[in-house]
């Protein structure tokens, strides 16, 4: 019997870059999706989990898309390509040029499929231009009469790739269009060629993915897809949409303890108030886009729908950043808790003491000169005292590193930046400071002006959270009645209390990540029993921004507590199949709908793939950008892994486990 999305499953993560294929260039293609199935079906797993697959250009990381809507020409595979078969001989070439690395070299192969897909489409541009005239049938003209997206999209990678992959604010023309531009320029007839290209391949791409798709879905194994909640601002809907969006702040994540200075990721925020106007239509039409290839999808950031934390352009970190929507500090406020502008002002903006600028200097030669300057040109004193604030030309850290001062004295003055217990986005509005309470401000208070500034800000926050709550429970109730997937929310983070209540409303999956699902605010931090899981959650030891399981007990965990809590005190501290077995066993057991495993980590239930350096098997290190990020691939071929008994037993067993008892 078909697995449902309503069942108790138990699924895969997997990249689709990370495949190895019978017929794939070095890197996972859609229809390696159907072989993956075959290993899944034989070892009790009913449900696939990739990353975004959005064409993201040249930039490896899948939550970097040019567009929320085009699929990634990376991962179409060339021998299933209509016309292909008179580049059997280049297909070879590259297949074994590329087939042997541990990784996918990303900017490599991305730009030899490029190359082969215009050889490709140029032996065939007659036959496809003349499709692409013809809307009625079945053809590439009817294709793209049912998907108008395509038309922003191809002429947006023409011009794209015409300013040499630069961002479209820095194109020399069209940095603002109309859609009467892009009507005309796909119109054009000297470009007609190059637009048609661009739209044939997203056609082959649909193709592929649906056919794999529906294949997986005979097969009675669910594909759940990954949709970002925020796009990036060098992207056709920024382009061609921007009405949707607003690039004037930078989205991001508060601090944590894997973030300290926060997350900026460098995302516009949504406009919600143009989005509710136009009922919505854009996160509609991307859902029903979705719809085509996914019965379930991760809402990745899902608290972004409630509130998201956004950051200055000015600065590079989100230290000071603030919630959107949140109801400000003001001065009335101040007035009544007793604080005139003298004192509002050492609140909310960092003061200097000269000594501290010479101390930052300490046991660096010429020190008095490096001193000068930034008294200079970065600070104001304040009347005759040793103590100095920024200048009001200095926005935000950019600016601090943009004078090039001595590394010592950058870094002090950009801890000193966010020394304040008020940020003051807008005239006369005031949000906290993520770390108030370790400011220099904070410090000097009474005990009485800090109980008044905590009431203060604990009402904020309650009448705040009201708002968050209305705001996410329409906007996910919206997503819900626009599509019959079933919604997987990643709601990690700085979780508010209304954040689980709302998801319960809606029957909306949370994630319950194992080593981070423990009772924090307990003696001892001990690990969320199992059996507590919500039924309502997607259960996993590892993500694709974590250590894998073999890693983080290594390296990471705190083995003594984690053998307790499992009952399994003989486990020793070097990873093995029987370590595996044990850790994942009992995340199999939690009374989640959905236990989900990374690939890596299934796959180390056989000695037979363990990697030499545990490190070099994770897909992605947060806050790194290097090569090695978003290119995992499995140690051997999808066809060995289906011929390895051993190994699908195992996988088997974890997907038959039954659910702890309450």
């Amino acid at each position: 019997m078909a697995a449902t999305i309503h069942d108790r499953l138990c699924g895969v993560a997997v990249p689709v870059g990370a495949l190895r294929g019978k017929n794939s260039i070095g890197v996972g293609e859609y229809p390696d999706l159907v072989e993956l199935g075959e290993f899944c079906a034989g070892a009790g797993l009913s449900l696939i989990q990739i990353l975004p697959v959005n064409d993201t250009g040249y930039d490896s990381s899948p939550y970097s898309a040019l567009t929320a809507f085009a699929l990634h020409p990376l991962y179409i595979s060339a021998s299933d390509m209509d016309g292909a078969a008179a580049f059997s001989a280049d297909i070879a070439a590259l297949k074994k040029r590329f087939d042997a690395s541990a990784r996918f070299p990303y900017g490599e192969i991305i730009r030899a499929k490029m190359e082969l897909f215009r050889k490709i489409f140029a032996a065939n541009e007659k036959a496809l231009v003349k499709s692409a005239a013809n809307t009625g049938g079945s053809g590439l003209g009817a294709w793209i009469a049912a998907n108008p997206w395509v038309k922003e999209y191809a002429v947006f990678r023409r011009l794209k790739e015409f300013h040499g992959e630069k961002s479209w604010k820095d194109w020399k023309e069209y940095r603002h269009s109309t859609p009467e531009d892009i009507e005309r320029l796909w119109n054009d007839s000297a470009l007609r060629g190059e637009h048609i290209f661009w739209a044939w391949l997203q056609e082959t791409a649909e193709k592929q993915f649906c056919r794999a798709s529906g294949r997986l879905k005979k097969m009675g194994i669910i594909l759940e897809g990954d949709l970002p909640i925020l796009i990036n601002e060098d992207s056709v809907e920024l382009w061609a949409q921007g009405g949707y969006f607003d690039p004037s702040l930078s989205a991001g994540a508060p601090p944590d303890m894997y973030s300290p200075q926060g997350q900026n990721w460098g995302f516009p925020l949504y406009d919600w108030r143009a989005l509710t106007q136009d009922g919505y239509t854009w996160w509609k039409r991307r859902l029903r886009q979705a719809e085509k290839f996914y019965q379930a999808y991760r809402i990745d950031h899902v608290l972004g729908f409630f509130r998201i934390w956004a950051s200055s352009r000015q600065n590079n970190s989100a230290v000071l950043g603030r919630y959107i929507p949140y109801i400000p500090v003001n001065p009335k406020d101040f007035k009544d808790m007793g604080f005139g502008p003298e004192r509002v002002r050492w609140m909310s903006e960092p003061h200097i003491p000269s000594a501290e600028v010479w101390e930052a200097l300490n046991g660096i030669p010429d020190a008095a000169p490096e001193a000068e300057k930034v008294f200079h040109k970065a600070l104001r004193r304040i009347g005759d005292e040793a103590l100095w604030l920024f200048k009001p030309s200095v926005k935000g850290e950019k600016d601090i590193i943009a004078f090039n001062f001595h590394p010592a004295l950058r870094d002090y003055l950009l801890k000193a930046w966010s020394n304040r217990m008020f940020y003051e986005y807008e005239t006369g509005f005031y949000s906290p400071v993520w770390y108030f309470r370790e400011s220099r401000a904070y410090g000097s208070l009474s005990e009485e002006e800090k109980h008044k500034i905590e009431v203060l800000l604990e009402r904020r926050r309650v009448d705040s959270e009201a708002i968050w709550e209305n705001q996410g429970r329409r906007l996910l109730a919206m997503l819900n009645a626009s599509s019959s997937m079933l919604p997987c929310a990643e709601d990690l983070g700085a979780v508010p209390g209304c954040v689980p209540r709302v998801l319960g409303e809606l029957n909306i999956l949370g994630l319950r990540v194992l080593r981070w699902n423990r009772l924090w605010d307990k003696d001892g931090q001990p690990y969320v029993p199992l059996a507590d899981y919500p039924t309502l959650s997607v259960a996993t030891p590892a993500v694709h921004d974590s250590s894998t399981v073999r890693e983080w007990w290594e390296r990471e965990a705190d083995r003594g507590v984690f053998r307790h809590f499992i009952g399994r005190p003989d486990l020793g501290d070097t990873y093995s199949p029987e370590t595996a077995k044990a850790i994942l066993g009992a995340l199999a057991s939690a009374a989640s709908r959905f236990r989900v495993f990374q690939i890596q980590d299934l796959l180390h239930l056989k000695a037979d793939y363990y990697a030499g350096d545990c490190a070099t098997e994770r897909i992605n290190v947060p806050g790194t950008s290097n090569d090695f990020n978003w290119t995992y691939r499995l140690p051997v071929s999808i066809a060995e892994l289906c011929g390895d008994s051993g190994l699908t037993a195992a996988v088997r067993a974890l997907a038959e486990t039954e659910a702890a008892p309450a």
